[in-house]
């Protein structure tokens, strides 16, 4: 494996947040930005992944086939939901407003900056 060095210049404060986690963790310090960095292209990644797929599907067909799921299919004795679960909660239109500004104002930069 090719290994290069890049000058990196961090806050002090995330420089000694990142330390303190590092220690915790029990990793090097390289090793845990080597890993946050690697993370965070996985996440990029995968969210154009299923951009690209979005822009490929058919809606039609997918109600097509949203509408015939379970059809013919009966519930079987093991298909219920345990006694103690919970429908999860919907998040509030606050939080909900928050993360469509916050997805926004990423794809702004993203936009803004040039390809490298």
């Amino acid at each position: 494996m090719r290994r290069s060095n890049f000058a990196l210049r961090l806050q002090p404060s995330l420089l000694d947040e990142l330390r303190k986690v590092a220690e915790s963790e029990g990793v090097a310090l390289n090793q845990l930005i080597n890993t946050a960095v690697a993370e965070k292209l996985a996440v990029l990644r995968t969210e154009e992944f299923f951009r690209g797929r979005a822009r490929r599907a058919n809606r039609v067909e997918t109600l097509r086939i949203l509408k015939k799921a379970g059809q013919g299919n009966p519930p079987v004795p093991g298909d219920e939901l345990p006694s103690d679960w919970k429908a999860p909660q919907r998040p509030t239109k606050t939080v909900a407003r928050n993360a469509a500004k916050s997805m926004s104002a990423r794809r702004q930069l993203r936009k803004q900056k040039p390809a490298s």
